[in-house]
This record gives C-alpha cells, sequence and structure tokens, in this order.
C-alpha cells in the first residue's frame, strides 16, 4: 500500500519515510507543495500525510486543488499550526484528518490505519466519455473496453479534459493541472494533445478531442457521428 508524505523538513520526512516503510507502507516523499500535487495527482496512493506550511503551493491550496479535481485520495494534515481555525480551515478545504506537531507516532499510524479503512468502503472514481473511461485511482484508460497506454502527463491532460467533457479547457488550465511544477510553455500541452489524438481518436477512427480556436481543446462523445 503506498503513502505519498509531503513534508518540507528533511528529518521529519526521513523519519516518517522510516517508520512508515517499517510499518509495511510503501512510501513516497514530495518537499515542496507543487512536487506533491503532482505525484498525488500522477500516483496510486492510498492516503496522504501532508504539510500546511510548504514551499511553492502551501497545504492548503494542494488539498483544495485535488479536490476541486475530484481526487478523493483521504488526506491527513499533519503540522504545527494546531490553532482551531487551523483545524477548521484544514478539514473545510478537504482534510480527512489533523494532526498537531509534536504528535505521537502510535497515534499517527492509527489514525493512518482508520483512514485507510473508511476509504476501502467508497467504490473508485471512473470518469467515461462515450466509450472512452479513465479510471482515476488505476490510472487506466480504455476505449471502448480496449486498454489505452498514456504516459502520466497524456493521462493528466486527458483527465482534466475529462472532468469538464463538453467543455473547452484552456491551454493555461491543462499546464497547471499537468505540469504544476515546469516552465508554462504551451507546446507541451500542445505536443501531449497531439499524441493524445493518435492513441484515443486516430487509433479507433475517432474525433472526440476538438480544437477550440483561441481557447484550448474539448473532448465529446462523438459517437453519434459514427
Amino acid at each position: 500500500m503506498r503513502i505519498l508524505v509531503v513534508e518540507d523538513e528533511v528529518d521529519l520526512a526521513h523519519t516518517l519515510h522510516t517508520g512508515l516503510t517499517a510499518e509495511g507502507y510503501s512510501v513516497d516523499v514530495a518537499h515542496d507543495g507543487r512536487q506533491g500535487l503532482w505525484m498525488a495527482r500522477t500516483g496510486e496512493y492510498a492516503l496522504v500525510v501532508l504539510d500546511l506550511m510548504l514551499p511553492g503551493l502551501n497545504g492548503y491550496k494542494v488539498c483544495a486543488q485535488l479536490r476541486r479535481e475530484g481526487n478523493a485520495v483521504p488526506i491527513l494534515v499533519l503540522t504545527a499550526k494546531d490553532g482551531e481555525w487551523d483545524q477548521a480551515e484544514a478539514l473545510d478545504t478537504g482534510a480527512d484528518d489533523y494532526l498537531a506537531k509534536p504528535f505521537s507516532y502510535l497515534v499517527l499510524v492509527a489514525r493512518l490505519r482508520a483512514l485507510v479503512r473508511r476509504a476501502a468502503t467508497a467504490a473508485p472514481p471512473v470518469l467515461a466519455v462515450g466509450d472512452l473511461s479513465l479510471d482515476v485511482a488505476g490510472r487506466v484508460c480504455r476505449r471502448a473496453g480496449v486498454r489505452v497506454e498514456l504516459t502520466p502527463r497524456e493521462f493528466a491532460v486527458l483527465e482534466l479534459l475529462a472532468r469538464r467533457a463538453g467543455q473547452a479547457v484552456s491551454k493555461t488550465d491543462l499546464l497547471y493541472h499537468a505540469w504544476p511544477d515546469e516552465a508554462q510553455d504551451p507546446n507541451l500541452v500542445e505536443a501531449r494533445v497531439s499524441a493524445l489524438r493518435k492513441k484515443v481518436d486516430a487509433a479507433f477512427h475517432r474525433k472526440s478531442l476538438q480544437t477550440v480556436r483561441g481557447t484550448g481543446y474539448r473532448l465529446v462523445d462523438d459517437r453519434e457521428r459514427d
């Protein structure tokens, strides 16, 4: 079972990595908010341990962005900000639990187990646009039941388009979603969309990924045009 720890204190991140690995988890670590957001989007994590005061992008914004995108991964906030307003804001932003530093490691592990148990009862989201489906948790794309292999960036671009199916999505939004930690070059989006068209459209004689001139792209169910 994989856990993502987003913590900028290197020593604490190392301690969490060592301890949680000993508990039998597979642990990945990010040291800033933008890297953590990207990893949470593209990895299959059972839960996320998230600090609030992060460089690049704070924990509130990371949590809020994941929830806006429909990412339901359980999030436990672990932070030195222990005021009641801080706790309320974190929970209202979408966190599932809150633990203030310094904390009991025994309590941390127990809370993580509880979050995993609760999450196990919820079905992972599957986005569908016509016969194109995206298993968000499994990071699997299928067209008409046929699995289509995508890179993490391609999946991220297609996921946002699927979440806003039928709507024009700007290149800026796609850049922020798929490349939160890199230079904002529109050519990155254009190259991935070109690759996606070959994989999910041309290979199946479809035209579901449309260009919206002056804006960006739109994903539609084009089956009625077949």
